[in-house]
């Protein structure tokens, strides 16, 4: 006989589990629904204070060269990696088939249209993304937040404003530079260690790379800058108490960061290609 105060376990019915999973699910969908309501009021705010009341200048900066030119290195280090990988993987498909001299233009297509601004977006989330969630969790946690709201003075304006409008401005700064690099690397490699003829490396990627996938490149780049600033800054704003909570905004924003730079370059690319088609072939047809 169990005693009076004792607690019996049973082992829940498969009607139970079946209520309980769908109960987490429910739950899970809530969350980042709300999360993704959250995010877009953010977003909203961030552009009523950027376009009422630009940030102050000493702020911005401050964040420019925080986000600007301390990211510079890493990323011109990577392109540079990045143009020579491309090469070593390119090489013996293009020899295969006795097409190795225009190695060049596949490198360059590619760095300036997909890799140089996915690259530069991922390493511009990696070291600035993450250091923006940690700086303004930090602040969350310790309520300096909190001070400079109870000091008249608006957080968004303040503190994510400069931030937004950095990361907006100077990624396709940062992804010029991944191209450059990328594109040198690609060269030094094929020609030096590869022993591809430079006057073929040249000519056949000046006849496949053309301003509109330069272009393309750097509009890409803009909504990825854009993005990684607003969701970074935003999981800073709604940052957990303690250090964990510190780490796990940290973490999440370099995730969310990286899955709307790969969702965002999906649709892009799709837009770009139905513009190209539609605009550009159109004024083709109509000129010849």
């Amino acid at each position: 006989m169990p005693k009076k105060d004792e607690i019996i376990w049973e082992e829940p019915t498969q009607w139970e589990r079946f209520v309980g999973s769908v109960s987490a699910m429910g739950h899970s969908i809530s969350s980042r629904v709300a999360l993704a309501g959250n995010l877009a009021v953010f977003s909203f705010s961030t552009a009523f204070w950027l376009l009422t009341k630009g940030p102050k200048r000493e702020t911005l900066t401050r964040a420019f060269y925080n986000i600007g030119v301390l990211s510079i290195p890493v990323v011109m280090l990577t392109g540079a990696f990045i143009g020579m990988v491309l090469a070593v993987q390119s090489y013996p498909q293009f020899k295969v088939i006795g097409m190795e001299t225009r190695i060049g233009a596949a490198i360059n297509l590619s760095l300036v249209k997909e890799l140089g601004p996915v690259l530069a977006a991922t390493m511009l989330a990696g070291r600035v993304g993450c250091s923006l969630a940690a700086e303004l969790g930090t602040m969350r946690v310790t309520e300096q937040i909190d001070a400079l709201a109870s000091m008249g003075v608006n957080p968004i304006h303040y503190l994510v404003v400069p931030r937004f409008l950095a990361c907006l401005i100077l990624i396709p700064g940062l992804t010029l530079f991944a191209d450059l690099m990328g594109v040198l690397g690609g060269m030094s490699f094929s020609i030096g260690l590869l022993n591809v003829d430079w006057s073929y490396y040249w000519n056949y990627s000046q006849n496949v790379v053309g301003m509109f996938d330069v272009f393309a490149g750097m509009f890409k780049s803009v909504f990825f800058g854009g993005a990684i600033a607003l969701i970074c800054c935003h999981q800073g704003f709604r940052c957990g108490a303690g250090a964990e909570g510190v780490g796990k905004a940290a973490t999440s924003s370099f995730v969310l960061s990286f899955i709307a730079i790969l969702f965002l370059d999906l649709l892009i690319d799709i837009f770009l290609d139905l513009f190209q088609t539609l605009v550009l072939g159109m004024s083709a047809s109509s000129v010849v």
